[in-house]
């Protein structure tokens, strides 16, 4: 046997052995009698399957230092701030700083992340190569999924869509979008077109960044639940951030989320990011950015969050801790009933897992042994506490083991 893990606590406080062989679970029981090759005694601490980021910019990371501080703290001006920065872009520093977040990732139980790359004129295909770089230097301790993301707009920005086509060409999983950052709706309309005729040739999911504003007349998310229909790609679109859907009256907010339903759309807000940038320009009240998270759920919707920055112009903080961003998530979107708590920590596992199609993920017999140890009793006490992560462990080997000081592998 490869390893035991021996007093595991489960989400719902059952204690159990877990034996691994070959890279895989091969039993959850009460109490294993054999032995293995290695063993580890969680101590009625919280095993979990990894925690999953299925929003994040590893691209740009860490690049706080090297800019000018975003005085208005709007998302206009983070966009501006990074033109010059991009262009300084190479490879090597791009591994650097994204390799940072990484490993924080890592350590902090993080094995599955989805990056949106920047594909426009400004810094060419240069971050792609550079997060390409990233993703051949962890594969075999961290899934990355890359999207190729057009933040300048794609009509906006001539020569994006030959770009997009050739980031795709390179390696780039998914394709994504940010319709609202057209002239107009018209623009948007067909931005929303380029993108899912460029899925459908490569067979690839979309993951758009849509309305993240919080101004009502931005109306992209309606377009892409269309689209999705009309194209047959139910469950393969994910839309981003969707500020603009917590301003729209109640009637055509119901309208678009059964849209979004009928669509079978993931959806992902991401309120680290977002209540720093949304409603700046606002006096009380003060709009923050949060898409209609609850009433989502209450229709089966899938909703997950991100990370989405850590040291940018967009969001000067981020410790890559899914825990810290659930913390945050559950204040945000008000979900402290017992139910929701469960809820706020499935967003970051299980059904983060769903937007990124992980069809082997989860703590189970005959899934791959990828598996957090957290020093909680409870998902309570890790969300709110958001202690270490006491083991990481990919497909039967520990990655990163802290005790006095932090053992890993990688």
């Amino acid at each position: 046997m490869q390893m035991i893990i021996r007093n595991a606590r489960l989400r719902n406080g059952e204690i159990l052995d877990i034996a691994i062989k070959d890279g895989k679970i091969v039993a959850m029981v009460p109490e294993i009698a054999y032995h293995a090759e290695r063993e580890i005694d969680a101590k009625g601490m919280l095993t979990t399957a990894p925690f999953v980021d299925p929003h994040i910019h590893l691209d740009k990371v860490n690049i706080l230092d090297s800019v000018r501080p975003n005085v208005s703290g709007t998302l206009k001006e983070a966009i501006e701030i990074i033109w010059e920065r991009k262009k300084q872009y190479t490879v090597d520093e791009i591994v650097a700083r994204a390799s940072d977040v990484v490993e924080k990732a890592i350590m902090n139980g993080t094995l599955f992340m989805r990056t949106h790359v920047d594909v426009d004129t400004i810094g060419g295909l240069k971050p792609l190569e550079g997060i390409l770089a990233l993703r051949e230097k962890y594969k075999d301790v961290i899934t990355l999924q890359v999207v190729a993301f057009p933040q300048e707009g794609i009509l906006k920005n001539p020569g994006c869509a030959d770009l997009m086509r050739r980031a795709m060409e390179m390696g780039a999983d998914i394709v994504g979008g940010m319709p609202a950052n057209e002239a107009t709706p018209d623009d948007s309309r067909e931005h929303v077109r380029t993108v899912f005729e460029l899925a459908q040739a490569f067979d690839a999911d979309v993951d758009m960044h849509v309305d993240e504003t919080d101004d009502p007349f931005y109306r992209t998310l309606e377009m892409v639940a269309d689209e999705t229909l009309r194209v047959g790609w139910q469950g393969r679109v994910t839309a981003g951030h969707t500020c603009a859907l917590a301003s729209y009256d109640d009637h055509y907010a119901n309208y678009v989320m059964d849209k979004v339903k009928k669509a079978e759309m993931h959806m992902i807000t991401n309120p680290l990011t977002n209540l720093m940038l949304q409603g700046r320009l606002d006096k009380q009240p003060i709009r923050r950015g949060i898409t209609r998270v609850k009433e989502l759920l209450d229709r089966g919707v899938n909703v997950s969050f991100g990370q989405d920055c850590v040291r940018d112009t967009f969001y000067p903080f981020g410790s890559a801790d899914m825990l810290q961003a659930a913390f945050v998530t559950a204040h945000a979107a008000q979900l402290s009933l017992p139910h929701e708590r469960e809820r706020v920590f499935s967003m970051c596992t299980e059904d983060a897992a769903k937007v990124m199609r992980l069809g082997s993920y989860g703590l189970t017999v005959g899934a791959p042994a990828n598996i957090v140890i957290t020093e909680a009793k409870t998902i309570e006490e890790a969300i709110a506490l958001q202690p270490i992560r006491r083991y990481v462990v990919k497909d039967g080997e520990v990655l990163w083991a802290r005790k006095i000081e932090g053992i890993r592998q990688f």
